[in-house]
């Protein structure tokens, strides 16, 4: 049978599996530390026992800052079982339609089911902190071997932040003075006087992007802006003193914004916005770049990171910006003195104000609509 061949160098392929404890979770998140993938066809096969009992034997390498272990199981007996998870460390995942296995090499798309299940090539594979594969490892004659081989490079492996031998910058722009402090203080007091509401974050579920609040992945409260005239100033300074830095990188044209906001993460209220990316539903697709525009400084904590690129974190001068593909992923540390006031716009063009107003019918409720001709919305970020 013909298997897809992945090798060290390649990038991993996302999925998106249900867990013993969540219907559905995206590997791409998991990004920040090693990881070790486990396809072991099911847990009641010999192999797979020898190989959970090397990675048990060696239990501290998993501990979800430097490593993580992935199971993964096409065998519907295991969820059955009731296989639990356990944290830190060590996931179970569920592949039972195959589609992981097939993606990375596991399972031939030419294989039929035999006795309801479909037969899968035991392996192992190691990723870096960006996801791209370090090692592969066929579980071969001696399953117990091929787990101790892996494990035995991964305790080898350095601390994340220097898998690459040197330290990598993240793909992002700062930029200083995009807003004035005058500018900013005015933004703030407007925050002030209307006081913050509690914000989600946007999430897929049964093919709509819907609005979810969950307190253990974000605490932020916001203030939308309303004003027009405050809105074509904001406009003016982002066309003049962003849009120009991203057509120099990342040759882009901007023309499009959405989201006029005032953000507050605040120490009393613990806030935090745990890892996520900014484009991964239908309500989101059509987010280009995202712009994180502080309005002071007098905190800490609330520090922009990009785990995939190590441990350094981000924190612009009053009226600076971090700009950055909404295709990175990113958190912002949890608050720890103060208050953090932030300006947080999506940038965007033409074609993907296209994509926005076709997957309108994918919005559930509460997510605006979006009419891309005329962009009712929100304005364009050309002044």
């Amino acid at each position: 049978m013909m298997y897809r061949m992945l090798a060290p160098g390649d990038p991993a392929p996302w999925v998106q599996l249900p867990t013993p404890t969540c219907p559905a979770v995206r590997l791409d998140k998991a990004a920040g530390r090693y990881v070790v993938l486990c396809f072991l066809a099911s847990t009641h096969d010999t192999g797979a026992r020898a190989a959970l009992r090397e990675v048990a034997a060696r239990r501290a390498l998993f501990d979800d800052d430097r490593a993580s272990f992935f199971a993964i199981s096409n065998d519907r007996a295991d969820q059955q079982a009731g296989i639990k998870d356990r944290i830190p460390g060590i996931r179970f995942f569920w592949d039972f339609n195959g589609e992981a296995a097939r993606l990375y090499g596991a399972q031939s798309p030419e294989a039929k089911p035999q006795n309801g299940r479909i037969e899968v090539r035991q392996i192992w594979y190691v990723l870096d902190p960006m996801l791209r594969i370090l090692k592969v490892v066929p579980f071969g004659d001696d399953p117990a071997a091929s787990a101790k081989e892996t494990l035995d490079y991964v305790a080898a492996l350095p601390p994340p932040g220097q898998h690459a031998g040197l330290d990598i910058p993240p793909p992002v722009i700062v930029l200083p003075s995009v807003f004035e402090p005058t500018f900013c203080e005015r933004l703030i007091q407007i925050y002030e006087a209307q006081g913050g509401k509690l914000s989600g974050f946007m999430n897929e579920v049964g093919g709509k992007t819907v609005v979810h609040e969950n307190a253990e992945v974000k605490v932020r409260r916001d203030v939308s802006l309303e004003d027009k005239a405050l809105l074509v100033e904001i406009q003016r300074r982002v066309q003049r003193r962003i849009v120009p830095e991203i057509k120099k990188v990342h040759q882009f044209d901007v023309t499009r914004m959405e989201r006029y906001l005032v953000a507050c993460y605040s120490a009393e209220d613990g806030g935090h916005f745990k890892t996520h990316r900014d484009n991964t539903t239908k309500g989101t697709a059509h987010r280009r770049f995202a712009v994180s525009i502080n309005l002071n400084a007098d905190f800490d904590g609330g520090e922009i990171a990009f785990p995939e690129y190590g441990p350094r974190t981000f924190k612009p001068p009053i009226g600076g910006a971090v700009v950055f593909s909404c295709s990175l992923l990113h958190a912002v540390t949890k608050m720890t003195r103060g208050r953090r006031y932030a300006f947080l716009p999506f940038l965007y063009d033409e074609a993907a104000a296209a994509i926005r107003a076709e997957n309108n019918p994918h919005l559930g409720e509460g997510v605006g609509k979006y009419d891309a001709a005329t962009g009712l919305q929100e304005p364009s970020a050309t002044p």
